[in-house]
């Protein structure tokens, strides 16, 4: 991981806008426009419930969850939690092995035989 992340840092739509422009050299507008471009294609397909994959980072994908019985923790009263629809997200392989630093044995620490 490089020296320089910082782990409390959040990165936002502008600070993405101002990554485009500097590495790209596209003007600031033109940078705002095509990250708006991107999140808007990636929001449409999603709101059709379309899965969005992108290669070497992973995938998005809205999932429905059923009506289903829960408690009122104030109150303790029985309700329903209606049905709904939540994106999930999946990092890739390649994006994990990023963030770790290394490629994920699922073998590592188990027993010799």
């Amino acid at each position: 991981m490089p020296s320089d992340v910082q782990s409390n840092r959040t990165m936002t739509k502008a600070d993405l806008v101002e990554r485009v422009y500097e590495n790209i050299g596209f003007s600031k507008k033109e940078a705002s426009e095509i990250v708006e471009c991107v999140f808007e294609v990636m929001k449409s397909a999603l709101e059709t419930g379309d899965k969005v994959k992108i290669s070497g980072f992973g995938n998005f994908v809205v999932q429905q969850k059923q009506a289903r019985r829960g408690r009122n923790p104030q109150t303790n009263a029985a309700i329903t939690i209606g049905a709904r629809r939540v994106l999930t997200f999946k990092p890739s392989p390649v994006l994990k092995t990023a963030l770790n630093g290394h490629a994920e044995d699922p073998w590592d620490g188990a027993a010799e035989s």
